[in-house]
């Protein structure tokens, strides 16, 4: 009796102990740590999947080992560090991203992107790869990539990546590898393992989608056999536009792109999409490349002026009348070539207004000041814990359709 008597004294006091401890954490200056929560999917009426062509290339001197600017900001002539007119860098493109030039890893600019691709009624985002080799800028686009599939997840969006077979000559060129269809098989394996089994991996007829920006150096049916003979599952592959042939029967579809003016959308949506298994559209809000004013090469030779969004409502209802499962936006980022989506200075957000009415998005609030504000305020208060803590819960927030609360955390911080 006494053992259980001496017993219970010690238990009591232990519960109070802890209790005690309890109180004073409670009371503590600690940030409070944000509400875990699962994104929750955006409602919209239109049922066609919409994703969107992502570049993960830029760089900036902070981010770099160099210390310099990448090319994609930069090419041959422009320098970043120089600034003009309203506050803006002097960069590598005729337009001018609202959030201004940035690291493709930064997890604050990530943030940004697929919040506003959220609330803007996109699915996911079809990420241009350029494999898993140490060359050239190779492996800081594979780095970025993996900071952005890190963040889809969380946001609740989709992904599938674009491959771009042409760098398999350079990994030839420098010794890495014995072969492009080595180098192809590698990257692809790579895929399989880390990518193909997530899931929020794009799955198109059971299988995992794979794009290919060509072919252009696997230009034979022999060859995309050989690289997909070590897969343990073959993907959806599908080929730009009147590509197919060079993949044979390993070919599931074609994808439409950005090319001169409409009427080569309109050949496609007539003529070949009837004719394939699997066809993706596309819509763009326009197309002005740099490249010879930025001494990165010949212009393409072409525009197709944006008519301040009109260019993108006629596409997209292009893509409504066709009726199309799939959709690519062309694109999110590619400033090189103006086809950028992302908001602008010079466009606001009028591309994502559209694509969010295209998308049918039931819940119509606007929150696209909301997440811009929550960016800026990312770098503001960078070396500030409890801002950050609280932009964490406005995050969780957006992800989990709470935008009237995200909104109000947001405006509450000075």
């Amino acid at each position: 009796m006494k053992r259980y008597i001496t017993l219970l004294f010690f238990g009591i006091m232990n519960i109070l102990l802890v209790s005690s401890c309890s109180s004073d954490d409670k009371g503590s200056d600690e940030p409070v740590k944000p509400e875990v929560v699962e994104p929750v999917a955006i409602e919209k009426t239109n049922s066609t999947k919409i994703y969107v062509h992502y570049m993960p290339w830029f760089e900036t001197n902070e981010s770099s080992a160099d210390k310099k600017w990448g090319y994609h900001w930069t090419m041959a002539n422009k320098n970043p560090n120089n600034i003009g007119a309203n506050n803006q860098r002097e960069i590598a493109a005729y337009y001018y991203p609202m959030i201004g030039p940035y690291h493709s890893g930064d997890k604050s600019v990530i943030e940004n992107h697929l919040l506003l691709m959220k609330y803007s009624g996109i699915d996911g985002v079809l990420i241009d790869w350029y494999g898993t080799y140490d060359v050239n800028d190779y492996r800081m686009v594979k780095e970025n990539t993996e900071q952005l599939i890190a963040m889809l997840d969380k946001v609740g969006l989709e992904y599938a990546i674009v491959y771009e077979d042409r760098v398999t000559t350079n990994v030839v060129n420098v010794g890495k590898a014995i072969s492009v269809t080595s180098a192809a098989k590698t990257d692809l394996a790579y895929l399989e393992k880390n990518c193909f089994s997530d899931a929020n991996y794009i799955k198109v007829n059971g299988k995992p989608l794979l794009l290919n920006f060509g072919p252009i150096v696997l230009q034979t049916p022999a060859e995309w056999t050989n690289v997909f003979n070590t897969l343990t599952t073959k993907p959806t592959f599908l080929t730009l536009w009147g590509e197919s042939s060079d993949a044979g029967v390993n070919a599931s579809g074609e994808y439409a792109w950005v090319y001169k003016d409409n009427s080569f959308l309109t050949n496609f949506y007539t003529n070949t999409k009837p004719n394939l298994s699997v066809a993706m559209g596309s819509a763009y809000p326009g197309f002005k490349d740099f490249y010879a004013e930025g001494g990165g090469g010949a212009a393409i030779g072409w525009t197709i002026d944006h008519k301040n969004g009109a260019t993108l409502d006629e596409t997209l209802q292009m893509a409504k009348n066709a009726n199309v499962n799939y959709l690519q936006l062309i694109t999110w980022n590619d400033f090189g070539e103006g086809t950028m989506i992302e908001p602008t200075v010079e466009f606001g957000y009028t591309f994502i207004e559209k694509i969010k009415t295209f998308a049918g998005v039931k819940n119509t609030e606007s929150v696209f000041l909301e997440i811009s504000k929550m960016y800026n305020l990312r770098v503001q208060k960078k070396g500030n814990a409890d801002t950050q803590k609280k932009l964490d819960q406005a995050f969780n927030y957006f992800v989990s359709m709470q935008p009237a609360k995200a909104k109000q955390l947001i405006n509450e911080i000075k």
